[in-house]
Parts: structure tokens; sequence; C-alpha cells
């Protein structure tokens, strides 16, 4: 058994798994968190990272490092995704990372991986329950940051993976902008995304899908509103199945709702009320494209994602 800290930092969100893994290589939870950091804010428009999300990171970042030395964790992987992949200020983000985690007694520096890496390990943590769980493949998994998407079509392992550049933060930043979103911004947002799942679909194939696997806070929060929950509860929403046309109805009702009335959904998250409008978008979108070329895909929403493939890497 060994006890192992994965931390996935992103554009919106920074997360913390701490979890044993056994001889088999399967994952018991110790710890899982999320905070809603933003480190992303601004980076599409300016190209750095803003000194205040940076140093907000930082601070959750040292408190994760603590953790992890309070559970005797024994290996840690720090994984940075689009924000810090993009800005020109990475390298001052990976010091503090560094800094942080050398207060806690550990050597860790954040790899700041290439978008097809993200992809690899977000396909591992994803399709370990649907293997059990005998969903069929091939699958397509779905993970929808905050800066970037990652679109990744295997069964037993990757066979295509493509991470292109639409995510619920930068969309928002680009685009939808007004309280509702009016229809210009919706309409401009919409072929931003849609040439986007273009240049997606010229290294995967999304034909001859049989599940949809949509991973993320953007589609979890989707599957939330189209469960009707009045809570965010992760057990339903782990392995939920439910038609595309409902996920899309979801979707574009959470589009079209004003700040307030996102606001006081019980399981929405207070970081994702801004942003889930363009989450939901690219998920409506992207459902939309897959349904052209597998008509027949079910889709399927997973609580386990990058996370726990970052946590699975650390015993390999």
């Amino acid at each position: 058994m060994t006890r192992v800290g994965a931390i996935d930092c992103g554009t919106n969100s920074i997360r913390l798994l701490i979890a044993d893994i056994d001889d088999a290589g399967r994952l018991t939870d110790v710890v899982r968190r999320t905070e809603v950091v933003r480190l992303g804010y601004g980076v599409d428009r300016t190209g750095v990272i803003d000194p205040v999300a940076m140093e907000r990171t930082l601070l959750q970042t040292r408190e994760y490092a603590a953790q992890c030395r309070e559970h005797s964790v024994e290996q840690v992987r720090f994984v940075a995704t689009s924000a810090s992949r993009d800005a020109r200020n990475a390298a001052d983000f990976v010091s503090g990372v560094e800094k942080a985690f050398a207060a806690a007694e550990f050597d860790v520096s954040p790899e700041v991986v290439s978008g097809n890496v993200e992809a690899d390990l977000s396909f591992t943590g994803a399709t370990g329950d649907l293997v059990v769980g005998q969903v069929p493949g091939p699958y397509l998994v779905i993970d929808l940051g905050g800066g970037s998407t990652e679109f990744v079509r295997g069964t037993t392992e990757v066979e295509a993976a493509r991470s292109v550049d639409v995510g619920c933060v930068r969309i928002s930043e680009r685009h939808l902008t007004s309280d509702p979103s009016t229809d210009d911004e919706v309409e401009a947002a919409t072929a931003d995304i849609r040439a986007a799942i273009d240049r997606a679909e010229e290294v995967v194939d999304l034909s001859g899908i049989a599940t949809v696997v949509g991973l993320a806070g953007s589609i979890t929060t989707v599957t939330a509103h189209a469960l009707a929950l009045t809570a965010y509860e992760a057990a339903r929403i782990h392995l939920a199945r439910l038609t595309p046309a409902a996920h899309r109805e979801s979707a574009q009702s959470l589009l079209r709702a004003t700040t307030a009335e996102r606001a006081a959904l019980g399981y929405m998250h207070p970081g994702r009320v801004d942003v889930i409008g363009a989450g939901a978008l690219i998920w409506h979108e992207v459902l939309g494209r897959v349904l052209e070329r597998s008509p027949h895909a079910d889709v399927v929403t997973s609580e386990h994602d990058i996370l726990d493939g970052i946590a699975l890497s650390c015993s390999g």
C-alpha cells in the first residue's frame, strides 16, 4: 500500500487527492477537495498570471502541502495545466510551488504538462470505473476545464487525443460578458467553440463512439442541473447516465440563466456561477457534434478524472 498526494492546478480550480493505492492499483480516498482560485484570470488577455490570483493559488498550495505532511504522504505529484502552460510568468508560479512544498519537507516541482499528457492522465482517471461497470467503449473522454478542453478517444488505452484552447473561463472572458449573455455574444462564442471542435476532429475521430464520458466541474454541474439536485451530491453525479438530449437541454438552461438565478441553485459552487454558462455552451456544442458523428452514443458523467490519473501515476 502506497499513500500518494495528487494536485491538479488548472485555470479555474486547484484540487487535492490524498489516496492509498494497493498492489492491484486500486485507489482509496483519504482526502479529496477542490478550491476555486481562478489562477487563469486574465491570462487569455494579458499573457501573464495575475499576481493576486497567483498568491491566492500559492496560499492554497501551502495548505495542501501541509495536509500531505499531516497525512504522511510518501509521493506527491503536482500537475499544472492550461494557465501555467500559457503564461509568460509561469516560472514565478513554479518557484512558489516549490517553496510551498519545501516548507513541508517535500521535494516537489510542478509539471507544466502538455495538452496530450493532460489527456492521457484524464483518460486513465476517468475510465477505470467504466471498465469495472462494463460501460461499453470506444470512449470519448471530454475534460472541460477553465482554459482548455481535452478530447481523448480510446477503449483500453488512448488511441487519439487533442487539446484545444476553449474552456469555461477563457470563453467567458472572450465573449460572454453580459448578464445574461446576449444572442450576439452566444453566437460569437459558438463560432469559436465550433472552430475548436473542428481542430479536435483533425486528430480525434468522433464516429463510432459508444460512450461519451464527461469530466470536470462544468459537466458535473450540468449533470446536477439535469438531475434536479437541490445540493451537490457527488455520489449521484458519478456514473450518472443521461441522454445527450437531457444534457443539452440542461446546458441551454444554465447558459440562458442570470447570475442571480445560477447562484440560487443549491448545487452551484460559488466559483462557477460566472463561468458555467460558457462551460455549458461548450458541452452543448461538443455533444451536438458527437451526435452528428455517433448518433447512438450514450453519455456518462464521471467524478473521477485527471486527479485520479495523477494519483495512479505516482505508483506506476
